[in-house]
């Protein structure tokens, strides 16, 4: 088996664990959820119960869109036919998509998705719970505008935002040292604003925002090497006064 794995990490292939393994993301695509397309090279490779229907497209698109850009690639499509083939078994036309739905309430009517809000990585600070977003998740570089597709990524929290409408939200964008402090805090500022207009678009009161660009001056890594740096070029989500043990 180590010698597989050598050989896939050598030639770049991206080794699946089992489906029965795997944490699958399934809130996408409910009724009164944001409506996935399919885009890439890929999309006429999927099987037809993953192209032709809102959870299966959703289900791609917020599992096996691995660098974010909003688009299916080859790699991405043949990894998605082979969790939902091990999944749905040989009658994948047949698979139950609501079987998966098991304590989900329809957003709207008062409900969020606790286990999303958990895989956002909710950890607890002085002001209260935050979530971080490293840039490559939402932006293209030295962009603040949002990827196409990314900001899907926020759905679950813009949902849970709306069923706790007095929860108050501060978002803070902060970049590498690379850049003039000028440009950095004016990037930082962009980006931190352009995650609150990703809310307002889903319904979410802008009122209930704070919003500030830190540049470079908080770093949380080292900004010598390549991955330090991408670890400081992030935006931070805090939910004033929650606890993330409520996720």
């Amino acid at each position: 088996m180590k010698k597989k794995t050598l050989i896939a990490a050598t030639l770049g292939i991206a080794m699946i664990a089992p489906a029965s393994a795997q944490n699958w993301d399934w809130s996408g695509g409910r009724p009164g959820t944001r409506e996935y397309r399919l885009a890439g090279p890929g999309v006429r490779l999927l099987y037809a119960e993953l192209r032709g229907s809102p959870r299966g497209r959703a289900f791609v698109m917020r599992n096996f869109d691995r660098n974010r850009d909003g688009l299916v690639s080859v790699r991405e499509a043949e990894a998605a036919n082979r969790a939902f083939a091990g999944i749905a078994g040989a009658r994948r036309d047949r698979f139950d998509w609501d079987s998966r739905d098991s304590g989900w309430r329809r957003p709207g009517a008062g409900g969020w998705d606790r286990g999303a809000m958990r895989a956002y990585g909710f950890r607890d600070t002085a002001r209260g719970a935050m979530m971080r977003m490293e840039d490559s998740v939402l932006f293209a570089t030295d962009s603040a505008t949002i990827r196409p597709g990314a900001a899907a990524k926020l759905e679950a929290l813009a949902d849970y935002l709306k069923a706790n409408p007095g929860v108050r939200v501060a978002i803070e964008g902060h970049t590498d040292s690379r850049g003039t402090d000028a440009h950095n805090d004016a990037l930082s500022l962009r980006r931190a604003d352009a995650v609150r207009a990703a809310f307002d678009a889903m319904g979410v009161t802008r009122a209930r925002f704070t919003v500030r660009g830190l540049g470079e001056r908080q770093p949380v890594a080292s900004n010598a090497t390549d991955a330090g740096m991408r670890q400081n070029r992030r935006v931070e989500v805090t939910l004033l006064g929650r606890r993330a043990s409520e996720f």
